[in-house]
């Protein structure tokens, strides 16, 4: 993860489009200028970047089953559960399942674990549209080639 930069999928393990699901690796880092304020001697993960976590294997869950032409925007987080604490150096686990697509939207469940415990959990929902540039679409590809996401296009 890189938190300063919303960065928070290290590598997709698994991809199914067929199930529409998605598990990615989470690796939290030793240091980060986030830990300093939350909280000093005691550094924990903020809840908001647990969510994040989900929410963006979720969104490139939904960049591949779109043939990376369409992007997601985080649009709804209900439900949220925050049910332990993450610490630095910790590797977590996102699993986001669809549970509905359609007239621009998409609703996703969420679960962050680490090994056998889970940590967190929410309801997403995601604004599908078409990229807004370019630029954006392209970057995207190149950090979906880089996490390990099968079919991720190649550089131009």
């Amino acid at each position: 993860m890189l938190l300063e930069y919303f960065h928070m999928i290290d590598r997709v393990l698994a991809l199914d489009l067929a199930g529409q699901t998605i598990r990615a690796e989470c690796r939290v880092p030793e240091t980060s200028p986030v830990f300093e304020g939350h909280f000093p001697g005691h550094p924990i993960l903020p809840g908001v970047l647990m969510i994040e976590s989900m929410a963006q294997a979720g969104g490139w869950l939904l960049l591949a089953r779109s043939g990376f032409e369409n992007a997601a925007f985080l649009a709804q987080v209900k439900a949220a559960k925050m049910r332990d604490f993450v610490t630095p150096s910790q590797i977590l686990l996102a699993d986001v399942a669809l549970q509905h697509e359609g007239s621009g939207y998409a609703v996703a469940s969420g679960r962050l674990s680490r090994g056998d415990k889970l940590v967190a959990e929410a309801s997403l929902t995601f604004r599908v549209m078409r990229f807004p540039n370019e630029t954006m679409r392209t970057q995207m590809q190149a950090v979906a080639r880089r996490i390990g996401i099968p079919g991720a296009p190649a550089d131009a």
